[in-house]
């Protein structure tokens, strides 16, 4: 009988052994995708800038569109 109490105490370090890398190996991968990139008020190449306003409808919306 006095051998249980060791067994159970050797799975929970076991147990909480596991949990542990189980954690690291979490924080590890998550470290690995975080982007560090900051925000610049340049724009990179490539970009054609942004949205410009557009004139109103010459038709009310649900009306049909007229041909020329």
């Amino acid at each position: 009988m006095s051998n249980e109490p060791d067994s159970h105490r050797i799975a929970v370090i076991l147990f909480a052994g596991a949990v542990i890398i189980a954690m690291l190996a979490a924080l590890v991968t998550t470290l690995e995708r975080i982007d560090t990139r900051t925000a610049s008020i340049e724009t990179p190449p490539g970009t054609t800038g942004l949205a410009k306003p557009r004139p109103p409808l010459d038709r009310a919306p649900g009306q049909p569109i007229l041909g020329n």
